[in-house]
């Protein structure tokens, strides 16, 4: 099981990886920060998908064919784990090396679309900005607001997993 879960937990890391570093070039390049968050999450679910094909195979060709539903579950859950780990480890890396100013012009384009849209609000986004440009000058927030970006789809790409593969080993014996 470990050498499945490592395996496919390095593939997924290291597509979601560099779909995170594109994904974040295209908004930090584009001047009207644009992105697309649907396309974004829709990525990430098409990439944790391996976490089904990690189980499949883990069931075949280790266990002939039969699983149980928690030893699915734990097993795509630690292939989501690895996936995001190296996914949080990257960003950490990519935004205090190469994009410092991320928050700032991230906030930027926030506010912006604040003021074309309500501006009455305005005020209170730009205080929560600044409290959320304050806790992210703590990298252990960093790590934790990084994870429930990715983790809890790769924990639900798991379950779902884990309720299509799992299979009893119905073998009856006859006396």
């Amino acid at each position: 099981m470990k050498r499945y879960i490592f395996i496919f937990g390095l593939v997924l890391g290291t597509i979601l990886c560099v779909n995170m570093v594109y994904m974040v070039n295209l908004c930090y390049t584009n001047p009207d920060f644009s992105g697309n968050e649907l396309m974004g999450y829709a990525a990430m679910v098409l990439i944790f998908s391996l976490i089904f094909f990690g189980v499949r195979n883990y069931r075949n060709k280790e266990l002939g064919g039969h699983i149980s539903f928690g030893q699915t579950f734990k097993t795509g859950a630690f292939i989501a784990l690895i996936g995001s780990t190296m996914y949080v480890f990257v960003w950490l890396f990519y935004y205090y090396l190469f994009v410092p100013d991320y928050l700032d012009i991230y906030t930027s384009h926030v506010l912006k679309e604040v003021a074309q849209t309500d501006t009455a609000a305005l005020a209170a986004k730009t205080k929560e900005m600044a409290e959320f440009k304050e806790m992210y000058k703590n990298p252990l927030y960093v790590v934790l607001i990084t994870y429930t970006e990715v983790l809890p789809v790769g924990l639900i790409v798991a379950l779902v997993s884990a309720l299509i593969l799992k299979r009893k080993n119905n073998t009856e014996v006859y006396s």
